[in-house]
């Protein structure tokens, strides 16, 4: 190998992605560690067959890889479902190209991202939120606490959005209660008996979300079986698409279609399905944004948003904090069997002149920790909250950085301010925090590791 070549296979080997590479007789001529993992085969045992003799179950026709040989085509993000010998499920969504040289198809190369785990940890956690409503804890109008017209009159217009069956659109800052809405409208609603299922757009790659929201037929795809998805499940329900400008523009173009004529079509399938379900979907960025920069289909918006619910950030409505706080409060008292009567005034004080980014669920938190600090007290005070509650340090609202270190220094303290800030705000959920900072998942966990969070 030349130093080049040596370079080369460096780097492949050290992806988090499978790669695999035939040459022009379909025979493997490179198979890296991540794609052995992820099929579960040693890659001694692939390296000059072809992927029909090595997965005895999958015929030529199915693979894209040989399909990009005898085609010439691309291949963009397909997903497969497939048995390896050694008998593993697999579930991988694949990027195929071919390599040609003079337009004469001289080998083709695949990536895969290994889904199994995503997969399998979707279905469960769809199942469980479409558990019935008797095995689970659900919200209701009288879960929303506030008294301030911004929020009564949000609750208004939901209560009577709960008697009719349009499609509702829920915007709302990470943390203001968008969920909270959303079931209330469901458990209040004419459709209170039927199915409530959540589905966070966010998590899941598109290419998953469209065969478990419309299910999947035999043949479809590589290893697709006949499978109801979530829509029919939810049948005379309702289903929750949170964070749904998370989906591709292509599946936001189907849920129109789905929106407008009442069935659906499982992918691989031809035959209509009709369905009666009520769409609500959220979003914790203006729609008006998001349709701008292409992430959010006009069409989709105004078919989802038949009713429109804004929920207010807290900031825009601090007289309900008081209120809040005392409900936190007692409900802490008999969940954590604790006998806290009231809050400081002085922390009170902290807590209005704070702009809660995080919302109801920062200032819910913030409470949960206090309590937790507290043995037999009776009044919460500062010093239970300084710990982690970064509003209520004296010199939270005007920081300063005194010259005693070089600037690069004072960049990292500002940047872990920042990043620690945003995190416990986001639950430290790595996701919202990466999106709501504007970096990949990986520069964050990347920037935490570096400055020790």
């Amino acid at each position: 190998m030349s130093k080049i070549e040596d370079v080369f296979a460096c780097l492949l080997d050290n992806l988090n992605e499978g790669i695999h590479i035939v040459d022009s007789r379909g025979k493997t001529i490179y198979y890296n560690e991540a794609m052995a993992k992820i099929e579960g085969i040693s890659k001694h045992e692939v390296l000059g067959k072809k992927v029909s003799e090595y997965l005895k179950n999958i015929d030529e026709d199915a693979s894209t890889l040989m399909n990009a040989l005898k085609t010439g085509e691309n291949y963009k993000d397909v997903l497969q479902h497939y048995r390896s010998d050694s008998g593993k499920n697999i579930t991988s969504i694949n990027s195929t190209v071919p390599v040609k040289n003079n337009e004469k198809i001289i080998a083709a190369i695949e990536i895969a991202r290994d889904m199994t785990q995503l997969r399998e940890l979707s279905e469960k956690i769809c199942r469980l939120e479409s558990l019935p409503s008797y095995q689970c804890t659900n919200y209701h109008f009288n879960d929303i606490i506030g008294n301030s017209p911004q929020i009564r009159n949000e609750v208004n217009k939901a209560m009577r959005a709960s008697l009719s069956n349009s499609s509702v659109l829920i915007y709302g800052e990470t943390g203001a209660g968008k969920e909270v809405f959303a079931q209330s409208i469901h458990y209040n609603g004419i459709r209170k008996d039927k199915p409530f299922i959540p589905i966070n757009c966010a998590a899941i790659p598109s290419a998953l979300l469209e065969g478990m929201l419309f299910g999947t037929v035999k043949g479809g795809f590589t290893g697709a079986e006949n499978k109801k998805g979530l829509f029919e499940e939810a049948n005379k329900g309702t289903v929750l698409l949170d964070e749904v400008n998370s989906m591709e523009p292509y599946l936001q173009s189907k849920l129109l279609r789905v929106l407008q004529d009442g069935y659906i079509r499982p992918v691989g399938g031809n035959k209509a399905i009709d369905v009666d379900i009520r769409i609500i979907a959220t979003l914790n960025e203006e729609p008006e944004k998001l349709i701008s920069e292409g992430k959010l289909r006009k069409d989709f918006y105004y078919r989802l948003s038949v009713i429109r619910i804004d929920v207010p950030p807290l900031r825009a409505r601090k007289e309900d904090i008081e209120v809040l706080v005392k409900h936190f409060v007692s409900y802490y008292n008999q969940m954590l069997a604790k006998n806290v009567k009231t809050i400081d005034e002085y922390v009170l004080k902290k807590f209005m002149d704070h702009n809660w980014p995080g919302n109801v669920r920062e200032l819910k938190n913030s409470i949960e920790l206090a309590m937790n600090m507290i043995d037999d007290t009776e009044v919460l005070t500062k010093e239970f909250f300084e710990n982690k509650t970064v509003s209520l340090k004296e010199e939270d609202s005007q920081k300063k950085y005194f010259i005693d270190k070089p600037l690069p220094e004072y960049l990292e303290d500002i940047e872990k301010d920042i990043i620690e800030k945003t995190l416990i705000t986001n639950d430290y959920n790595i996701s919202k925090t990466s999106k709501e900072l504007k970096i990949s998942r990986q520069c964050l966990q990347h920037k935490m590791k570096k400055l020790g969070l």
